[in-house]
């Protein structure tokens, strides 16, 4: 059976989604703030600071890129499973 292209295309998006969260919660989960706490024990702005920051490399007043480039880095993220969904979902379409 082939999957209409606007089917895929969904799919694809609803994958791509999940992904911020999912990476956000796993850093959460096992991440370190710059500063050596947990960030599963930090709270709202800061918990968000640190988990951006973490992605970035770290703080920049630590030698990281940041909070600004763990933004970046998450965007790609999301983008790059978006781009690898789909190349799958058109390989299994076509093969059918």
């Amino acid at each position: 059976m082939k999957i209409n292209k606007r089917s895929r295309e969904i799919a694809a998006l609803v994958v791509s989604a999940s992904v911020p969260s999912t990476v956000i919660s796993a850093v959460g989960t096992f991440g370190l703030a710059s500063t050596g706490t947990a960030i599963s024990t930090l709270s709202g702005a800061a918990a968000t600071n640190a988990t951006l920051a973490w992605l970035g490399g770290g703080a920049i007043a630590a030698g990281g890129l940041g909070m600004t480039a763990g933004v970046v880095v998450l965007g790609g993220v999301t983008v790059g499973t978006y781009i690898g969904v789909r190349a799958v979902i058109n390989k299994v379409n076509k093969d059918k």
